[in-house]
């Protein structure tokens, strides 16, 4: 028997008692036991919505104060405003094309913040968090060629119908 197969048989013949899963470190105390674990969860109706308001603006703050990708997707957005107007020929065809614009933004958001995250996490490298900021790069890349492709398409079909 091989001196690897050996320690793998031995290893699975250990019992093992895992404790039980929650949300808690050592020393916490649950969130079953605290009702007050986290206020923001205690909110009801219009005052948890206008509180995650103020959140959702306070990211978009950060997004727009520390991501010039995402400052360059709003201002291709402003220019597709008016471009959207021009090549459609219905209120849904205008709505489509700066869809896509909205879907670029939400992307980017996402990937911002799975890179914040990763980051908070620690910046030696490691090969999940690089998978993890090349996967959010990857949508990011499949979001801008979604929309230049469907821009690209509005554009030919536009400029073959004048003739």
């Amino acid at each position: 028997m091989i001196k690897g197969e050996a320690l793998s048989k031995r290893a699975a013949e250990i019992p093992v008692a895992l404790p039980p899963m929650n949300d808690t470190r050592p020393g916490q105390k649950s969130a079953a036991s605290s009702p007050s674990a986290n206020p923001q969860k205690s909110r009801k109706g219009l005052t948890r919505l206008w509180h995650a308001s103020l959140y959702s603006l306070a990211g978009l703050k950060a997004a727009w104060a520390g991501t010039p990708a995402f400052r360059l997707e709003v201002w291709l957005f402003a220019c597709m405003l008016p471009a959207a107007g021009y090549l459609g020929r219905s209120w849904l065809e205008v709505a489509f094309l700066l869809s896509t614009g909205v879907f670029l933004m939400v992307v980017e958001l996402l990937n911002t913040a799975i890179e914040a995250a990763i980051d908070r996490i620690g910046l030696e490298l490691h090969p999940l968090s690089g998978m993890a900021k090349d996967l959010g790069s990857a949508a990011v890349f499949v979001a801008c060629c979604y929309t230049g492709l469907v821009w690209l398409a509005a554009v030919l079909l536009h400029f073959m119908q004048k003739q």
